[in-house]
């Protein structure tokens, strides 16, 4: 058994509207809004990768009343490290205070954080720190900007800390899936630009994300009419909203803000998570979902723990 403690979330200061990347790629800012959903997202400009993970990560230990010390893990996810090797896992712990408890990156976009959450519920034996960062600024405004693309992303970094006897949410089951099939629909080669078949993503996504949901929730004698809180990667507006009408619910229940960061990659579940969780205390079941390159997708059930 392993429980959801605490969150924490960070987004660089910097606000980019869609008049500012529209005019650099080419595109109406109200077309933006109409395919994505986005108005704005945030840049990080100076700041790196490891330091918006840092911070996030810094609100979640406190959150969740856990020194670093404490951690028996650190797990990063991220597509947008700046090199081969290392990864920013060793740098995040080191500078939180974690050292030497071992740090491990996962290297996926988008599905990352669900999937670092997945395996910190399984392993926790203590606190287990898990953080998505992403500095898809540096990605999108490589030449040349594809308008489909670069208008979709922005950077943040989001955290939870996984602890094995208290905390907000009970983590109740998880489903994860992988397709190797569609890896060349959505990828990011050293130095390239991002490249995506927009068409093919949405597609498996949103029956991908719907089949996963359905198929956690059925082991658990629910569905998804019984959850009043979705917590999903922040990809797009419409395929959030697809999702929802996919599984019969309103898209009210899935809290969205892509509006105000757009995508932020294997950050965005978390960010979502943080705020709405500093909100209120939502009512029983949450559920959080996320797709990703790879093709990589999952759900994870959890109840409120008082």
């Amino acid at each position: 058994m392993a429980y959801l403690a605490g969150f924490g979330h960070y987004l660089p200061p910097r606000v980019v509207t869609n008049t500012e990347i529209g005019a650099r790629a080419g595109a109406d800012p109200e077309w933006i809004l109409n395919v994505s959903g986005i108005e704005e997202r945030r840049f990080a400009g100076d700041e790196s990768l490891v330091d918006m993970a840092v911070k996030a990560g810094a609100l979640a230990l406190t959150s969740a009343g856990v020194s670093a010390r404490e951690l028996e893990m650190v797990i990063v996810a991220s597509g947008t490290s700046p090199r081969g090797f290392p990864g920013p896992a060793a740098s995040v712990a080191e500078r939180l205070g974690a050292a030497p408890a071992p740090a491990l990156d996962l290297p996926m976009a988008s599905a990352g954080s669900l999937f670092g959450l997945v395996l910190a519920a399984r392993l926790a034996a203590r606190p287990i720190l898990v953080i998505g960062a992403e500095k898809m600024s540096t990605v999108i405004e490589r030449e040349p900007m594809e308008k489909g693309v670069a208008v979709l992303f922005g950077d943040g970094a989001g955290a939870c800390v996984v602890h094995p006897t208290r905390g907000l949410l009970r983590v109740v089951d998880s489903e994860l899936g992988t397709d190797g099939a569609f890896a060349e629909e959505l990828k990011l080669e050293p130095g390239q630009p991002l490249f995506m078949n927009g068409r093919s993503v949405i597609m498996q996504a949103s029956r991908k994300i719907p089949a996963a949901i359905t198929t956690v929730l059925a082991r658990h004698s629910r569905t998804a009419a019984d959850v009043p809180l979705f917590l999903m990667h922040q990809a797009n507006q419409n395929l959030i909203d697809r999702v929802a009408q996919s599984l019969g619910v309103e898209p009210g229940r899935f809290y969205s803000n892509i509006r105000r960061y757009g995508n932020t990659s294997s950050a965005s579940m978390l960010i979502a998570a943080s705020e709405r969780l500093a909100e209120s205390v939502p009512p029983s079941p949450v559920v959080f979902a996320a797709f990703g390159a790879g093709f990589h997708w999952g759900a994870i059930l959890t109840e409120t723990h008082a």
